[in-house]
């Protein structure tokens, strides 16, 4: 078995012995849930140390004729844009179960439950075959619709059923783009490899309509305006444990799908060059905006998501390096502020069971733990110099600078926005008078305080010291630009 293949099955092995233990055990069901996420994470995080930088191919490759008459592969490898993501939702994985302590309820279930997602998610990130990619990706949608639906909030009924339509909807676009692309290259295979190959030379006109099903199957996924309906009430609705993999991992499979699709179908990328810049644009301001109308803390965050991932899609569509350089390191950037933020208002909703931000004030005088990590969490959500979200932004507008000059004023005018909200938020959360309620409310543990920890040390190593990470994706990245070079 392979290194990736190894990685795929660790979190399976574990949601299998989860399934044998007795369901009353929950202290054994979680320990043995923390350690099989927590091998799946030094898994990934070893791969990094083997991985060649200098390289822009995959690396540690695996392939197996799945069904040769249909054109199907077993393949799994890494590159410098999986890679990040793959250690990313690793982290995340672990740091949300380790955030499941108050799963009281069905806990075997919702363990096992959260080890499936967490494979489907890696699945996607490591598949070398499109339909295999395709496998992973609807395989998502298991665990999370019944993780919403079985221990989500009062609509979760609603919220799993919405996100699973806008899902499945859009995945069937995608579907429609892989078998057209499938019909239309000779060789008839979904492997990755071959429809690189073959793919670039079909005429622009039908590389333009295969990228419009695939942007809209993986624009649900990001989300992008006008098609990102189901996320502030999944978000809402979800447990917070889950929606930090919702937001940290699940919308960054949509951004990872869409880069890919831009290498496979460079003309349509470049004739629809401008409709991905207007686009992202209008997330990006939409996503702020109607963030900083948000009181529910969760709602809020959700939306911002929406303008974080239209940054993401300025850096796919400037097409050079710069740009998908800013691009991979919001991705990453993103997945780990959000992920900080989601946990940390899970975790202040346990103890008060509201997330309305005019019910708190002065926190940090009650919490000093939960209001230092709350603080850096916002002030890296803002991009602010020495976070990972300067990094990424400030690549992400260079980039763009590189390609349309002036225009990404409006790039600006987001992060302003963001801005406006996390600073209101921090001011409700940590000024004025402490309001009797609050008075006797717990400050972080210790299993908090080390997922915090992980998730802020991130954010922190990133914006500090951003070459090693940056390192990963370089080559890859070099190797796409380069592609587009010449056309810009």
């Amino acid at each position: 078995m392979g290194y990736l293949s190894l990685l795929l099955a660790l979190p399976l092995v574990g949601a299998a012995l989860i399934a044998l233990l007795p369901g009353d055990n929950t202290s054994l069901i979680r320990r043995l849930a923390v350690t099989a996420a927590l091998a799946t994470l030094c898994l990934s995080w070893a791969l990094a140390l083997g991985f060649d930088t200098a390289a822009a191919g995959m690396q540690y490759a695996e392939s197996t004729h799945w069904n040769e008459r249909l054109g199907t592969t077993y393949a799994l490898g890494v590159d410098g844009v999986s890679l990040p993501l793959i250690m990313l939702a690793t982290l995340l994985a672990l740091v949300a179960i380790m955030a499941s302590k108050s799963i009281q309820d069905r806990p075997k279930g919702y363990y096992v439950l959260m080890l499936v997602l967490e494979t489907a998610m890696l699945g996607v990130f490591t598949a070398q075959d499109w339909a295999l990619f395709y496998v992973f990706w609807e395989l998502t949608l298991i665990p999370l619709f019944f993780l919403i639906d079985r221990w989500g909030g009062k609509g979760r009924a609603g919220a799993s059923l919405n996100f699973v339509l806008y899902t499945m909807g859009g995945s069937v676009f995608m579907l429609i783009s892989l078998l057209l692309l499938f019909d239309a290259v000779p060789g008839h295979s979904f492997a990755m490899a071959d429809m690189g190959r073959e793919a670039p030379t079909l005429p622009a006109e039908t590389q333009v309509l295969i990228f419009l099903g695939f942007l809209v199957g993986f624009g649900v996924k990001m989300p992008i305006f006008p098609i990102h309906g189901w996320l502030p009430l999944a978000h809402v609705e979800a447990p917070s444990p889950v929606s930090i993999l919702l937001s940290g991992i699940l919308l960054k499979m949509g951004s990872y799908g869409l880069l890919r699709a831009v290498v496979l179908l460079p003309d349509a990328a470049l004739a629809l060059q401008g409709l991905l810049l207007g686009i992202a644009l209008l997330s990006l301001v939409y996503g702020g905006l109607l963030a900083w109308r948000q009181t529910d803390l969760k709602a809020m965050i959700a939306y911002s998501s929406i303008s974080h991932m239209g940054v993401v899609l300025v850096g796919i569509a400037a097409l050079n390096v710069t740009g998908l350089t800013g691009a991979v390191a919001q991705m990453v950037a993103h997945g780990l502020v959000a992920g900080a933020l989601f946990l940390l208002v899970g975790l202040l909703y346990e103890r008060t069971h509201t997330r309305e931000i005019r019910h708190y004030s002065s926190l940090i005088r009650v919490t000093p733990r939960f209001a230092f990590f709350t603080i850096l969490a916002f002030v890296a959500a803002v991009g602010m110099p020495g976070t990972a979200g300067f990094i990424a932004e400030l690549h992400t507008l260079i980039g763009g600078f590189e390609r349309w000059g002036w225009l990404m004023v409006l790039l600006s005018v987001g992060v302003l926005i963001s801005a406006a909200y996390a600073i209101r938020t921090v001011g409700r959360l940590f000024t004025g008078p402490v309001r009797p309620q609050m008075r006797n409310l717990t400050d972080l543990r210790g299993s908090e305080m080390v997922a915090a920890s992980a998730l802020s040390a991130g954010i922190l190593l990133l914006g500090l010291f951003p070459a090693p990470v940056l390192r990963l994706s370089q080559a890859t990245l070099a190797s796409i630009g380069a592609a587009f070079g010449p056309a810009l």
